[in-house]
């Protein structure tokens, strides 16, 4: 019996003192430990507001987004040390429906690259930009877009907050423009904000 009292106490001293996978020694907890080679899997969603710059645009177009995205670290922390941060590379699918003017729909797929840093520990602000084709019926049908295949680009800037090392909530603000690149005219654009909250997966 007092044999088995000690293993038993070995064993709860020994995973008591075990570091989290994901997570090194002297870190506080819930800090994230992120790699060259770590890979995130996320999902954002957010809602379309509508911007015309000139007085040529004339469409309000609105509505929700959904980006399911995945992405890989591709840099050790560096920069100086009140901006150091990683950077990561990977690609997101773009879903809008348009329920202004009319209810359309488009898709797309961005290559994206994302800078975040890392001197708040589990609270890290980022910076992200994207960019690629794009399909929508709602070219065509308003004055500013005259084709259905366009391209589109993002930048905003974003919060992630990690719950625990693995997972993380997001929320920030990305600015969309949309246009067929000159291969149609008219070609004015589209231009929106996109307020967006989300979460993503580390491993």
């Amino acid at each position: 019996m007092t044999f088995l009292i000690r293993v038993f106490l070995m064993t709860i001293l020994g995973t008591s003192m075990t570091v989290p996978s994901g997570q090194s020694a002297g870190q506080p907890s819930g800090t994230p430990f992120i790699t060259i080679g770590t890979q995130e899997v996320g999902l954002t969603a957010g809602y379309l507001l509508p911007h015309r710059l000139t007085t040529e645009h004339t469409t309000k177009q609105q509505g929700p987004a959904l980006m399911p995205s995945w992405m890989m670290t591709i840099t050790n922390p560096f920069g100086p040390r009140w901006l150091q941060g990683q950077v990561a590379i990977g690609a997101e699918m773009v879903y809008l429906q348009f329920r202004e003017p009319i209810l359309t729909h488009g898709i797309g797929f961005t290559p994206k690259i994302k800078y975040s840093m890392i001197v708040l520990d589990r609270l890290r602000p980022y910076l992200e930009f994207a960019g690629g084709p794009f399909w929508t019926d709602l070219g065509g049908r308003i004055p500013e877009e005259a084709n259905e295949f366009n391209f589109i680009v993002t930048g905003g800037v974003g919060l992630s907050w990690f719950v625990t090392p693995q997972m993380a909530l997001n929320a920030g603000y990305r600015f969309h423009h949309i246009s067929n690149a000159g291969t149609a005219y008219p070609n004015l654009g589209l231009n929106s904000s996109l307020p967006f909250l989300g979460f993503s997966f580390y491993f």
